[in-house]
This record gives structure tokens, C-alpha cells and sequence, in this order.
């Protein structure tokens, strides 16, 4: 993300639409740590924002390969998000609302982009051990029951 984009989604003058993807292969989620703020150092589901005239599909496919350089396969919605994080005046600095996608790794080798720090293939059980994004663990457990429903 550049800086007139992030800039332009600071103090935003309504919320902004952005999808993730709880990304699974052979039993793992692919979780990323984020290197820029917001959410500087915190783990969470690659992903970004919907542009105009975008499906939610097409973005989240777009997003994966832009952050991660993978190809996947969205199956489902995965549940909802809203991140409202304010300032020290209690002003509202940044609003998101986030579709996370339960989804299959196609192809591709991990070549994260300036946003992301790092990249795990995690199983489930072992989020707990890591600072993550609010909810994170309950929309993977969500994307994985997706993804057995479509196995």
C-alpha cells in the first residue's frame, strides 16, 4: 500500500471494505505479520482492500497475490470483521469492515510484498501462541469448517 492510500484511508469519512483469506494446504493457514502500520507486528490473514468494480472474489485473489504471491481459490465467506481504531482524542483514525474468505492454495511460492514481515503455514491449534488480530482464531476455525464442506 502506498502512502496516499494508507493516508487517504486515515480519518476516514465513512468505513472502507476489505476482504481477507484464511488460506489453507495440506492441514495449515497461511498467516502473515504485518510490517507497516496499522497492525504493525501483529499476525493476521493476508488481504486489502475491495477497489471499485471489484467482486469480493476477484479482490481477494488480487490482494493474496499482490502481499503473498500465491494463487488461491476463494470458497466461502468466513464471517465478518470490523477494526475501529482511534486516536488519543477518541477521534475515528481508521474504519474497516472485513470479509475474510475461506480459501485453497492453488499455486505459487511465498514472495511477501513491503507490507508483510513474514509468512507461516500454521495449523489452528498453534494461533494461540501468537499476537493476532482480534478474532482471528474464530474465523479460521469457521474457514477451515468451509473448507471441509467443500472437500
Amino acid at each position: 500500500m502506498t502512502d496516499t492510500i494508507a493516508d487517504s484511508r486515515r480519518y476516514p469519512t465513512r468505513p472502507y471494505l476489505a476482504v481477507s483469506a484464511a488460506i489453507f494446504r495440506a492441514g495449515r493457514v497461511l498467516i502473515v505479520r504485518r510490517a507497516t502500520p496499522p497492525l504493525q507486528g501483529i499476525y493476521t490473514l493476508p488481504g486489502g482492500g475491495v477497489e471499485l468494480g471489484e467482486t469480493l472474489a476477484a479482490a481477494i485473489a488480487r490482494e493474496v497475490r499482490e502481499e503473498t504471491g500465491l494463487t488461491i481459490e476463494p470458497l466461502a465467506l468466513a464471517g465478518y470483521r470490523e477494526v475501529i481504531l482511534r486516536d488519543a482524542e477518541g477521534k475515528t483514525e481508521r474504519h474497516f469492515v472485513i470479509l475474510p474468505f475461506a480459501a485453497r492454495y492453488l499455486a505459487g511460492e511465498i514472495a511477501l510484498n513491503a507490507e508483510l514481515a513474514e509468512a507461516l503455514w500454521l495449523l489452528p491449534a498453534e494461533l494461540p501462541a501468537l499476537k493476532t488480530t482480534e478474532g482471528l482464531a474464530e474465523i479460521v476455525v469457521a474457514a477451515a469448517q468451509q473448507i471441509a464442506m467443500q472437500s
